[in-house]
């Protein structure tokens, strides 16, 4: 049987009952909470067939700890891994109505906080999936499912054990593979980042390895106005995602 996870929090809750239902086991609510938002939740539960449970809040603080839950957890079935072959269907089946697949890639990244922040902001910003390498990188762990806040159990995550032979294959299927280093060519702007798009992001201080930097169609840097030499690395994954969402947003407008 799956490993249970608990996600907390009203629109990632809401969020798995629409796309994922069926790893939904249960969802408890906050005696007393029966605002317009928790409405609209229980009737996606209601309709997914999901149960809920009204509960002292002490009980979703011990299951959460500290977090903010907003008087809203669930249990879920945690998401099965992705493996590359997953990725390739994942890729071959997407729905163009979905706009263009958008990528993130961590070359190496070693702290779970800064894994599980740039999870956050991949699901925020629509990515599909958030690939890994196997070793010499941070791996799926209880702090990485916490800062996280739910979106370990909405975004794939896919640790691959060859990175470069991954981007040849995201290359292969029409994806253009986008590397962000302070010593890029171009401003982040100055990039199309409309279409099929994979972003790799380096290591904490290190930066992109020399492999994975040979096989980027574009290395990009972020504007800096200021005396920083470098942000942290989910900091300017999100900044770049972003980037990504406004360019789509104002194409679509456009359209």
């Amino acid at each position: 049987m799956s490993q249970l996870e608990t996600v907390h929090g009203i629109h990632a809750v809401r969020a798995l009952l629409e796309r994922h239902a069926e790893r939904v086991q249960r969802v408890y609510v906050a005696r007393g909470r029966d605002d317009v938002r928790i409405a609209a939740l229980s009737r996606a539960a209601e309709a997914s067939g999901v149960a809920i449970e009204r509960v002292d809040t002490a009980r979703l603080e011990r299951m959460v700890g500290a977090a903010v839950h907003q008087g809203v957890v669930a249990e879920v079935r945690a998401m099965t891994p992705w493996n590359e072959d997953r990725l390739t269907a994942a890729l071959s089946d997407w729905d163009a109505a979905r706009g263009a697949p958008l990528v993130l890639i961590l070359d190496g990244v070693q702290d779970p906080h800064n894994l599980g922040a740039c999870l956050r902001t991949a699901d925020a910003c629509g990515a599909m999936a958030v690939v890994i390498p196997k070793d010499r990188a941070v791996q799926m762990n209880a702090t990485v499912r916490k800062v996280a806040a739910g979106a370990a159990e909405t975004t794939p995550v896919v640790a691959v054990t060859n990175l470069a032979r991954c981007l040849r294959d995201l290359k292969s299927q029409g994806l253009w593979v986008v590397g962000a280093e302070a010593e890029g060519g171009r401003r982040a702007d100055q990039v199309d980042l409309t279409g099929p798009i994979a972003l790799v992001m380096g290591a904490e201080g290190s930066g992109l390895r020399q492999n994975t930097r040979q096989h980027c169609d574009y290395l990009v840097r972020l504007p800096s106005l200021g005396a920083v030499e470098s942000l942290n690395v989910s900091v300017a994954a999100g900044m770049l995602l972003y980037e990504a969402v406004r360019q789509r947003h104002s194409a679509s407008c456009r359209g």
